[in-house]
């Protein structure tokens, strides 16, 4: 949670507001493992991270694709919109939105955010729910729409 102190001297808990990018070439989605001492350290993660100041979602998203991965990419779609405040193994309240991005080049190496990044055959991902935050779910809901595609975005 934020908390600010608006004009009127009342102080108020806000949310912070978050992006993820789901990335896949050639049936494999692009995963990155947290470094040690940030939250859900140690555990597979969409290239994901908090919206800075004076960029829209989709460049946030853009930016921490290539921030944790070294990869550009485009966005295809806004493919999720999470609202709910009880979020699994979050305690922020984060509000998330995710993208569909195709990657178009390799132009950069990993921060030190994450310890590996590794493109995971859609057959061998690990499970779903051992995903950091509640990206699993996100990933599941993506292994679905690529069978049959719906209408976007999900709004949760």
């Amino acid at each position: 949670m934020i908390t600010c102190a608006f004009e009127n001297g009342k102080a108020a808990n806000l949310r912070h507001v978050v992006v993820h990018a789901i990335v896949e070439r050639d049936g494999a989605l692009l995963l990155v493992k947290r470094s040690p001492g940030i939250s859900e350290g140690g555990k597979w993660s969409l290239p994901s991270g908090y919206l800075d100041r004076d960029e829209t979602a989709a460049q946030g998203a853009l930016r921490e694709l290539k921030e944790e991965t070294g990869w550009d990419g485009e966005v295809r779609s806004l493919f999720i919109i999470k609202t709910d405040p009880h979020r699994p193994h979050e305690d922020r309240q984060n509000v998330s939105f995710h993208f569909l991005i195709t990657p178009t080049k390799q132009a950069g190496v990993k921060d030190g955010e994450s310890t590996a990044v590794a493109w995971v055959p859609i057959r061998e991902l690990p499970p779903l729910y051992g995903l950091a935050f509640d990206h699993g779910e996100a990933v599941e809901w993506y292994l679905r729409y690529r069978s049959q595609e719906f209408s976007l975005p999900l709004v949760m």
